[in-house]
């Protein structure tokens, strides 16, 4: 419940009863300092802030773009500091910053001066820059000596298929020794 003072510029000024704070009638008729409702027929309700949404990436995983990442890599990459970016993108650098630490989203026109500033595709910065599944494999199909293998590998039992794949990630791990 709450006491009006006066209207001011068809605005009314209202008193929460609860914690006395003057204020502006608010949108939703809830205090903004204590969220209990400002409108004496409502039941008093408390709105808990949204949690944040906290999601793990996966490799794998398209439908999770991770684009304040994804821009802060390309960047970096590029060797731009976030004040030569927003300069590209012609917006403050607080702009770029607050894209970079998910405090903003940016708009589809956002995305396309980013894109453009960082001198990549729009779907290359959603990504990050990085190499889809099909386009590694596509990749790795066209290496010859995999190309040979492949043939071979088709005939091999599951055991023998994984024994081959554990000496060849064991091989590319281990750094070379040169003579």
């Amino acid at each position: 419940m709450a006491t009006t003072l006066a209207p001011v510029d068809s605005r009314e000024v209202v008193r929460c009863d609860k914690c006395t704070l003057v204020q502006f009638r608010t949108n939703n008729n809830l205090c903004r300092k204590c969220r209990y409702s400002l409108d004496p027929e409502e039941p008093e309700q408390v709105i808990a802030p949204p949690q944040p949404v906290v999601s793990v990436p996966s490799p794998s995983s398209r439908s999770d773009l991770h684009i304040a990442l994804s821009i802060r890599t390309l960047r970096q990459r590029s060797g731009l500091s976030q004040r030569q970016l927003a300069m590209r993108m012609q917006v403050p650098r607080t702009y770029v910053s607050k894209i970079e630490n998910e405090k903003a989203t940016p708009t589809l026109s956002s995305l396309e001066r980013l894109a453009k500033a960082l001198e990549v595709t729009l779907p290359d910065l959603l990504t990050g820059g990085q190499p889809s599944r099909e386009d590694q494999v596509r990749e790795l199909t066209t290496d010859p000596f995999l190309a040979e293998l492949m043939p071979l590998c088709e005939r091999l039992n599951g055991m023998q298929l994984s024994t081959i794949l554990n000496q060849v990630r064991e091989i590319t791990m281990r750094p070379r020794r040169t003579a």
